[in-house]
């Protein structure tokens, strides 16, 4: 069995700007070193409750442990290119095919073109396209995981632009019908095939509308 880490590291990042306070020093005789952090729930790599769109909707702590953790297909977006949109057909040939009720992963790879810790990052990588949206809806997934800024409007929102709801194609159109998003993975071109078993399992934290989480692929070997 071999481990990939897919998890973006809860750090100091632009967009973001977690704290880590630490108390205690065992080297000058304290008996434990403690740790506290503030950080937001939709940050780094992370998973939407619906209570992030709609009133009155289910929050993270309602969210099954089977719809974030199970076998997951790849769809092999690495060849996308930056800053353009993907659209269903472009989602169509990447998809390997499999069951409904499983947890699709979008690889793009994109960390690798671009550091997730610069501007760049965000704006200038690919999108979907509503199309997209929808035709990922047919599959009737329990999740979808991204390695990228799914929805265009993210990018607009570094300089506080926004723009009407529907154009966040992946909530207005998943999360809205209780597909579960798990965003802003890492590492996913380390996954070799284009089936994988995903563990994404947020945060316990009650009454919250998302909650970061470690997120990895578990491979077979042999």
């Amino acid at each position: 069995m071999r481990l990939i880490d897919l998890t973006m590291p809860i750090a100091p990042h632009f967009r973001w700007h977690p704290t880590l306070k630490v108390t205690g020093d065992i080297a000058k005789g304290d008996q434990f070193r403690v740790s506290r952090i503030e950080a937001a729930c939709h940050g780094f790599s992370h998973v939407d409750a619906q209570a992030h769109i709609l009133a009155d909707a289910p929050t993270i702590e309602s969210t099954p442990l089977d719809k974030v953790v199970g076998p997951c297909r790849v769809l092999n977006l690495r060849d996308a290119p930056d800053n353009q949109a993907i659209d269903a057909e472009r989602l169509r040939a990447a998809d390997p095919g499999g069951p409904e009720g499983e947890i699709l992963l979008l690889s793009t790879g994109w960390d690798r073109r671009r550091d997730y810790n610069s501007r760049e990052f965000w704006t200038e990588s690919p999108w979907l396209t509503r199309d997209a949206a929808e035709y990922l809806a047919t599959l009737k997934p329990k999740a979808i995981a991204f390695d990228f800024p799914q929805d265009f409007p993210i990018r607009l929102l570094l300089d506080k632009i926004e723009v009407p709801f529907d154009q966040h194609v992946t909530h207005d159109v998943l999360l809205r019908q209780g597909v579960t998003l798990i965003e802003y993975l890492v590492n996913t071109s380390a996954i070799p095939g284009p089936r994988t078993f995903l563990c994404a399992a947020p945060l316990l934290i009650p009454n919250a509308d998302g909650a970061p989480a470690r997120i990895y692929a578990i491979e077979e070997i042999g």
